[in-house]
């Protein structure tokens, strides 16, 4: 039996590896924990400094409140399904001042039938003053071809004077189809940093918007995406930057297409004031075939080559 069922009676060896793909939980974590499994609370463990409510407002979800001065804290809040349902929760997170805390979300589908079965979760952040928020999220499905999978995540970000976000999202395999949001807003000296990677193939779709509004004075953001899409996947990105003060922006993405895949990437960048500055890059391209050969020299199938190379890109 698998460490983390014996831990949480209300888990189980499917649940768990769903847990360790999305959140590397291969036992009970320390600090603040709330699981959610097929639409119910699995596991909630609240902390001295890091408190979780459920909501009372009518939305099925739970608030997360990080208490002013916490440092080198963490909080798992990752989602698992087994079920063909369609699952919508909203999460708030209140992150008082001077706080430096990791925060592990994700959601993993497991669906064996021939249903749906949809994720739609809707995060707000409130970061307040000089915290830095470290924010993972990781997304990924399996089961045996028949059913479908739907993930379609939303995060707004609103970062109080001089804190910062860094959040890492990947979507690691077997989503049929996601629509992604995601906004911050950047008061004086604040940064949001985002890394996105993404993987597709089959029929699979994928559709990331993104706004990056720096308010503030000395306020900085940068949007890195990595993807690939593969089979007759098709991938649309829309990140777009917006300077209304003296500030920092950049976009990159980088995509490889592979087989009779589609990728439409739009970064944009928005200036309303004279000293923003302001940059974005695209690039598509196959993989390159010299990157191949040398791998195939050392002893490699051109199969095994090409594995490397996506790992790595996407690492």
């Amino acid at each position: 039996m698998n460490k983390l069922t014996q831990e949480l009676n209300t888990i189980d060896e499917i649940d768990a590896e769903l847990l360790e793909k999305i959140a590397d939980m291969l036992d009970k974590p320390a600090g603040a924990i709330n699981i959610r499994k097929n639409g119910g609370c699995a596991a909630r463990v609240s902390t001295e400094h890091i408190k979780i409510d459920s909501r009372t407002d009518g939305h099925e979800g739970i608030d997360i409140r990080i208490l002013p001065g916490t440092k080198n804290e963490t909080c798992h809040i990752p989602v698992v399904m087994t079920r063909n349902i369609t699952d919508a929760v909203y999460n708030d997170f209140y992150i008082g001042e001077d706080c430096d805390v990791t925060i592990i979300a994700g959601c993993g589908i497991h669906n064996s039938g021939c249903g749906t079965s949809q994720h739609d979760g809707i995060h707000t952040f409130h970061i307040g003053k000089n915290s830095r928020v470290h924010y993972v999220e990781k997304h990924y499905g399996e089961g045996d071809g028949n059913g479908t999978n739907i993930m379609n995540p939303q995060t707004i970000v609103y970062l109080a004077e001089g804190s910062s976000i860094h959040m890492d999202t990947a979507q690691i395999g077997g989503i049929d189809s996601t629509k992604r949001y995601t906004r911050f807003e950047c008061s004086d000296g604040a940064e949001a940093v985002v890394t996105e990677r993404l993987l597709t193939h089959g029929t699979q779709s994928a559709h990331s918007d993104m706004d990056l509004v720096l308010n503030g004075v000395d306020s900085k953001g940068r949007v890195i995406s990595r993807s690939v899409a593969k089979e007759n996947s098709v991938q649309v990105f829309h990140p777009n930057v917006i300077g209304n003060n003296a500030c920092f922006g950049h976009v990159q993405c980088d995509s490889i297409i592979m087989d009779q895949g589609r990728v439409e990437s739009i970064p944009a960048v928005t200036a309303n004031n004279t000293d923003a500055q302001l940059i974005h890059e695209a690039a598509i391209g196959k993989i390159a075939g010299d990157q191949l050969l040398k791998l195939m020299t050392l002893g490699l199938t051109e199969e095994e080559a090409e594995d490397r190379i996506l790992k790595g890109f996407l690492a």
